[in-house]
């Protein structure tokens, strides 16, 4: 008995797992994302470990916005044609990470991309990552018309590029509405500069993100030329349009306009 009680204690009892990655998979059916720590909260636990050894079980993926904070699955993502999902202002990439995306994106275009044309896409900076692609080499880019184009590394895909980009900034409507803003009658641009200096700056910004929006291709910098605005603050304005990241602003002050007929009375 005394041998057997000796082969008992020579090995561990095992115990049942503690954390479950259905867990995670019912918390994101029913928020469609979550931070890590509304994650570990699901499980049951303060340790990230094993968060993402239960993530490695499904497929998912980590946002490449808000600095990768939020956390979804490929079966709730409904990814559009460039891979690119989001869901209340946070965006996903079936390409990973911001860096890994805008290489993607680069690679697969027709005529490269400015960085202006690039955020419009991607509704975030791309300034860094686009800095980093070209110092590891992964991508090339050249100056186009006084701006850096970013196009592929590969010589035979960024000579075609190059020659695209030649034809679109030759012909400008050969982007459709993209270029639109140039042929538009004076009348109609001079209507949209005077409606916009009765703009307060948010109104302005918001306005021009829109009027950016309805061009699409190239419009933040063309709304830009137009009414003399930096195309970064115009693409600001955009994405907080897609976002509805606006709060409404109380419009007339407290206390101003119509008096109520109860105070009327009261006189």
């Amino acid at each position: 008995m005394g041998g057997l009680c000796l082969w008992r204690c020579n090995y561990p009892i095992m115990r049942p797992e503690a954390y479950h990655a259905e867990d995670i998979v019912r918390l994101l059916r029913r928020c469609k994302i979550a931070t890590l720590a509304e994650l570990k909260q699901a499980l049951g636990t303060r340790v990230e470990s094993t968060v993402f050894r239960k993530l490695g079980e499904l497929d998912y993926r980590a946002s490449y916005s808000h600095r990768g904070r939020f956390y979804t699955l490929d079966e709730i993502a409904c990814f559009d044609d460039l891979g690119l999902w989001s869901f209340r202002s946070v965006w996903f990439s079936q390409h990973g990470t911001l860096i890994s995306t805008a290489a993607a994106l680069v690679e697969a275009s027709e005529a490269g991309y400015y960085p202006s044309e690039l955020e419009n896409i991607l509704n975030v900076s791309v300034k860094v990552p686009l800095l980093k692609l070209i110092r590891e080499e992964r991508l090339s880019r050249q100056e186009v018309s006084g701006r850096y184009l970013y196009v592929s590394a590969s010589a035979h895909l960024r000579k075609q590029q190059l020659a695209t980009r030649q034809v679109y900034e030759a012909q400008p409507s050969a982007l459709g509405l993209g270029r639109g803003i140039r042929i538009l009658p004076e009348e109609l641009k001079a209507a949209i500069v005077l409606f916009y200096s009765l703009l307060d700056e948010k109104q302005r910004r918001l306005y021009a993100g829109l009027e950016s929006m309805k061009i699409g291709h190239g419009g933040d910098e063309q709304i830009g030329d137009l009414l003399g605005l930096d195309p970064n603050t115009i693409a600001r304005g955009r994405r907080e349009l897609r976002a509805q990241d606006v709060e409404v602003d109380r419009i007339r002050r407290k206390g101003g306009g119509r008096k109520s007929v109860e105070k009327k009375r009261r006189k």
